[in-house]
């Protein structure tokens, strides 16, 4: 089932219920990234979760196999329905951090980050020095993330098709990343619109500033899930 989840990248509890108040009668699936989280910790995710809210908790987890593990046993506990860690932390971290979500709550999505959307092919290989192209990269720990057991991944909406083209039309994929064609990109990379983003083949895509920076959020979130979802 498609979805869009809006980033809820606000610096405190108080401007986060004081945007999603505005949404009347609907309850927006919710990313809580690290900003929000380090403000207000785990009570954030209890509070938005009691309003009626599902939750991406984005986190992207990257440790040795044995901390992660712990950590996400902790994540479990929060009810969350999604979360996340770094695909580059190998396949091994992966299997870990399933462990901890198979053993407190396997109904939490586990998602892995392949690589960020502001992260161009150029600072990849120069920078990271990943001498493959950033779509064999992709590609590749989407196939380590599914053989560790992982539910999906994060990508930009543009991988979307590559990532099922080497997985499977049942792995996940979560796409942030998304621009209306009228709006800037800002500090993101590969972009597309959410119309864009079904046609690709995105699960879910995860929309920010598009959103939250509008002069009309619900306006604008209605227009994504109508171009995305086709409602």
């Amino acid at each position: 089932m498609r979805d869009v989840i809006i980033a809820c990248d606000f610096s405190s509890k108080e401007a986060t219920l004081a945007f999603l108040d505005q949404f009347k009668g609907v309850k927006p699936y919710v990313k809580i990234g690290l900003e929000l989280y380090y403000a207000e910790g785990p009570q954030i995710v209890k509070e938005l979760k009691d309003r009626g809210h599902k939750i991406f908790l984005d986190l992207k987890l990257h440790d040795i196999p044995n901390t992660v593990y712990k950590a996400m046993k902790n994540i479990a506990t929060l009810g969350v329905d999604m979360t996340n860690v770094h695909a580059a932390g190998t396949i091994e971290m992966m299997k870990a951090a399933k462990k901890a979500i198979d053993e407190v709550n396997p109904n939490i999505q586990l998602i892995a980050v392949t690589q960020l959307t502001s992260t161009s092919e150029e600072a990849m290989q120069e920078e990271l020095w990943i001498d493959h192209s950033i779509n064999e990269t992709i590609q590749h720990y989407a196939l380590n993330t599914q053989k560790a057991g992982l539910d999906g991944v994060v990508c930009s909406p543009l991988e979307a098709k590559l990532v099922h083209d080497v997985c499977n039309d049942n792995f996940i994929t979560v796409t942030p990343g998304i621009r209306f064609d009228d709006a800037s990109k800002g500090d993101q990379k590969r972009v597309t619109t959410p119309a864009m983003a079904r046609e690709i083949g995105s699960t879910y895509i995860v929309v920010g500033r598009p959103i939250t920076a509008s002069d009309d959020p619900v306006a604008a979130y209605e227009r994504c899930v109508r171009e995305f979802v086709g409602e």
